[in-house]
């Protein structure tokens, strides 16, 4: 696992509050509680002429950015805790250090970016916005994510993940790089895609067919998955410094579902409910 990098908080306030300057709040976390940080930061957001928060020594705090809504910056510096940006529905938040679990939960827009690694259950649920993390994911990532109308969810793991990457994936885009693996290494999920039913996840990097979930087919991206690939990449190695054409120049898997309802057959058994429609045809995938 890479350790948590990114430019440092420069200048800081040198005291356990508020510093305020033209548009930028600089706000010291040492102490507070998540409910205390987290009312802070509402209140601030909603302060007129604020478009950038800093927070410097973030240690664990839990929820942050859940439900926050507008055009503003949120800088973090250290480690959130779980459920970073949760519900959140248009800032844009960076983490300069790692983040635990459940990055983006159930996010509705906007962007997280994370300088380092994130724990478990990254994009859980994610319906829409943007998430690009640098170094690896943890277990159970991009589990759930959906989409809608236009609304279109996009994960960018820069290193590898660890089982169940996609499972039970519903709609959206989730691109492992692979960037910290060794020459002829593979990445380290199994049961990649279980229960996958929509969306598509592109690989760049090695993996053996046997750790990939019954639910999913392979095959070489089109010209049209090439150029989404190529945006999601271009965006990734401007954030955090690499050559894109270094990163573009391997070749990329594509997984996709094989069937809209993957698991139909281990249910209605028995009398089947005609009136049910799950096939998904026409409706919003995971909703």
């Amino acid at each position: 696992m890479l350790d948590g990098e990114g430019p440092g908080p420069g200048a800081r306030p040198g005291v356990a509050g508020v510093a305020p300057g033209a548009g930028c709040i600089t706000l010291d976390a040492l102490g507070r509680s998540y409910r205390e940080l987290n009312r802070t930061l509402r209140a601030l957001t909603a302060r007129r002429g604020v478009s950038r928060i800093s927070v410097t020594n973030v240690l664990g705090q839990r929820y942050i950015g859940t439900g926050l809504r507008g055009e503003i910056e949120v800088m973090l510096y250290g480690t959130p805790g779980n459920d970073l940006g949760a519900f959140m529905d248009g800032p844009v938040i960076y983490v300069y250090g790692n983040a635990q679990d459940g990055v983006g939960n159930t996010m509705n827009s906007g962007k997280i970016v994370v300088y380092g690694n994130a724990g478990d259950i990254a994009a859980m649920s994610m319906r829409g916005g943007k998430i690009f993390i640098r170094g690896n994911v943890g277990s159970r990532s991009a589990i759930h994510m959906k989409e809608c109308g236009e609304k279109r969810p996009l994960l960018v793991v820069g290193g590898t993940a660890h089982d169940f990457f996609g499972e039970y994936m519903a709609g959206g885009t989730a691109i492992l790089l692979g960037l910290n693996l060794g020459p002829g290494e593979y990445h380290k999920a199994n049961f990649i895609g279980t229960g996958m039913h929509g969306g598509e996840i592109f690989i760049r990097g090695r993996v053996d067919p046997y750790q990939l979930g019954a639910a999913v087919k392979i095959s070489q991206p089109a010209e049209d998955d090439m150029r989404l690939i190529a945006d999601a990449v271009g965006e990734f190695a401007e954030l955090f410094g690499y050559d894109v054409d270094e990163i573009m120049h391997e070749n990329f898997l594509k997984l996709s579902p094989k069937s809209l309802r993957p698991f139909a057959g281990l249910y209605h058994a028995g009398s089947r409910d005609d009136s049910y429609n799950g096939d998904g045809a026409g409706e919003c995938l995971g909703e």
